[in-house]
C-alpha cells in the first residue's frame, strides 16, 4: 500500500510517496518557488537526483508536476496514480472545528473555506491541493491532518487573548498555535527516548526553521506555544518579526502612509532576521557575523534572546521539565543556536555539553547533548511531520485512527526504525565515529544489536 503525502503551503509544495508495506520512503520531493517567474522542482527516488527549472504559477500546478514525475517511467515509484492507495494532506489552520485528522469529503472543505480569513496566505494553496489532488487520483481516500489539532489542549487561559469576549465569540480571535505535527511527533519520541510514558512527558520543545515556535508540553499533550492567532506571534524568525507591541501598526502606517494590509505585509516578509541584517539563512548570518558584521552579530543575539525567554517561560509554566527538544532545521544543525538559546539557564537546572553540541549537526539522527549534573536532559531529534501525516491516513482509511491523545503511533515504540534515516545516518557514523556516543535513548541500544557490534567506543 503506498500513501501520499502533500504539504501544499503559499510558495512551496512538498510531497513524499510511503510503502506502507516495507515501511519505507519511496520517494520525496518538492516544488519551490510556486508563483514566481522561475520555479524549481527538486525529488529523489531509486537512489538518483533531479533538479529541474518549471512553470509553477500556482498548488494546483505543483500537484500536477509532482504527480507526473511519480509516474514518471524512469524516474516514477508508481505506475499510474491508481497506485497510490491515500493521500495525507497537511493543512495549517482548522480553526475550532478540527480536533483530530479528518477524510476529506464536502463537509471538511466547505469548513476549510469558511476559515479562510484566519490563515488567507497558507489556507487556500492548502484547499487548492486537496481539490487538484482529488480531481487527479478519485480512487484515493484523501485525509487532513491540522498543525492546530494539536494544541486544541490548551487550558483556556493559554488560549484566549484579554481583549473583549465579543472577538471570541463573534470573530474567534484567540491563540491557536501551529507546528503541531512536527510537535506531536517529537513528544512522542521525546517520551520513548526517555523511557517514560506519553502521559508522564513534560518538555519544551523548539521548532526553529524559518518559521519557528516552542511549545510546552505537560502530560503528554500541548499546554502552551508561543505562536497566537497566526504564525506570526512569538520568536523572532526568517522573515516575521514575532512579537511586537501592537500599537507599532498604527504608528508605521501614520508615519509611512502604508496600509494596515502592507504593514502586515513586511512584518511578514520583510522583518525578522532578514529585517535586522538582510539575511534569512542562519549560516549566512553566522559567516557574516564571524566577519565583523555587527547586524549579523546583532541578529543571532537577539533571536537567540529571544528564544532563551521563551524557553524560560514556558519552563515556568510547567514546575517540572523532564527535557528541552531542539528539532527542524536550524534546530537541528545550529549549534550556536541552541547554545545561545541555553546559556544562562543553568540556574533552571539545564546544562548543555558544548563539546557534543557542537559534535551533532546530523539531521538523521537523535541526540542527547547535556552535560553531566544538568536535572533537565537535551535533546535533537529531527522531525517527521510526514510520518504523522502518513499514519494518519493509514488509520483513518482502516477505520482505527483516534485523537491524538489516545492514538499510539508507530514511532512511538521501541522498535520503530526509519530506514532511510538509518541508511544516512550509517554512512554519517562511517566519517564520524565518536558521533555514535552521543546517539540518544533506545535508539543506540538498537543499532547496536542489528549491527552486532557497538556503534563506538565510549570510554
Amino acid at each position: 500500500m503506498r500513501i501520499l503525502t502533500i504539504n501544499s503551503g503559499s510558495s512551496s509544495l512538498k510531497f513524499q510517496v510511503f510503502d506502507w508495506t516495507e515501511q519505507n520512503v519511496l520517494a520525496v520531493g518538492v516544488v519551490e518557488r510556486i508563483g514566481q517567474e522561475e520555479s524549481w522542482i527538486k525529488y529523489r527516488a531509486h537512489g538518483r537526483r533531479v533538479s529541474d527549472k518549471v512553470r509553477c504559477p500556482d498548488a494546483r500546478e505543483a500537484v500536477r508536476l509532482a504527480c507526473a514525475l511519480l509516474t514518471d517511467p524512469e524516474k516514477g515509484v508508481v505506475s499510474s496514480l491508481d497506485g497510490i492507495a491515500a493521500v495525507g494532506h497537511r493543512v495549517s489552520h482548522g480553526g475550532e472545528y478540527f480536533l483530530r485528522s479528518a477524510i476529506v469529503d464536502d463537509d471538511v472543505l466547505r469548513k476549510l473555506r469558511e476559515i479562510i480569513p484566519l490563515a488567507p496566505l497558507h489556507l487556500p494553496a492548502n484547499i487548492a491541493g486537496i481539490e487538484e489532488a482529488k480531481r487527479l487520483m478519485p480512487r484515493a481516500a484523501h485525509t487532513i491532518t491540522v498543525d492546530t489539532a494539536w494544541h486544541q489542549t490548551m487550558p483556556r487561559y493559554a488560549s484566549l487573548y484579554a481583549v473583549p469576549q465579543a472577538w471570541y465569540m463573534d470573530w474567534r480571535v484567540r491563540r491557536y498555535g501551529f507546528h503541531g505535527t512536527s510537535f506531536l511527533y517529537c513528544a512522542r519520541r521525546a517520551a520513548l527516548l526517555l523511557g517514560k510514558a506519553n502521559e508522564e512527558l513534560n518538555a519544551v520543545i523548539c521548532h526553529i526553521g524559518n518559521g519557528a515556535s516552542a511549545c510546552a508540553v505537560r502530560n503528554g499533550v500541548s499546554f502552551d506555544t508561543t505562536m497566537g492567532f497566526t504564525p506570526q506571534e512569538g520568536l523572532i524568525m526568517g522573515t516575521r518579526s514575532g512579537d511586537i507591541d501592537p500599537s507599532v501598526i498604527p504608528y508605521v502606517m501614520e508615519k509611512s502612509g502604508l496600509s494596515a494590509r502592507e504593514v502586515d505585509s513586511m512584518l511578514i516578509r520583510e522583518s525578522g532576521l532578514k529585517g535586522i541584517c538582510g539575511y534569512v539563512d542562519r549560516r549566512d548570518i553566522q559567516w557574516w557575523a564571524s566577519q565583523g558584521d555587527d547586524l549579523s552579530a546583532l541578529a543571532i543575539q537577539m533571536e537567540c534572546y529571544r528564544l532563551k525567554k521563551a524557553i524560560g517561560g514556558l519552563m515556568a509554566a510547567l514546575g517540572r521539565v523532564d527535557c528541552i527538544v531542539f528539532t527542524a532545521a536550524a534546530g537541528e544543525m545550529c549549534a550556536l543556536l541552541r547554545e545561545k538559546s541555553l546559556e544562562g539557564l543553568e540556574g533552571f537546572g539545564v546544562r548543555l555539553d558544548p563539546v557534543k553540541n557542537e559534535a551533532c549537526h546530523c539531521r538523521d539522527g537523535e541526540f542527547d547533548i547535556t552535560a553531566e549534573g544538568s536535572r533537565v536532559r537535551v535533546l535533537i531529534i529531527p522531525t517527521d511531520e510526514e510520518m504523522v501525516i502518513t499514519e494518519d491516513a493509514w488509520a483513518l482509511l482502516h477505520g482505527c485512527y483516534e485523537e491524538h491523545t489516545h492514538f499510539q503511533y508507530s514511532f512511538e515504540r521501541p522498535g520503530y526504525v526509519n530506514k532511510g534515516r538509518q541508511r544516512a545516518l550509517k554512512k554519517v557514523l562511517a566519517k564520524e565515529p565518536g558521533l555514535a556516543a552521543y546517539i540518544a535513548g533506545p535508539a543506540r541500544i538498537q543499532q547496536e544489536e542489528q549491527d552486532g557490534k557497538p556503534l563506538a567506543d565510549t570510554e
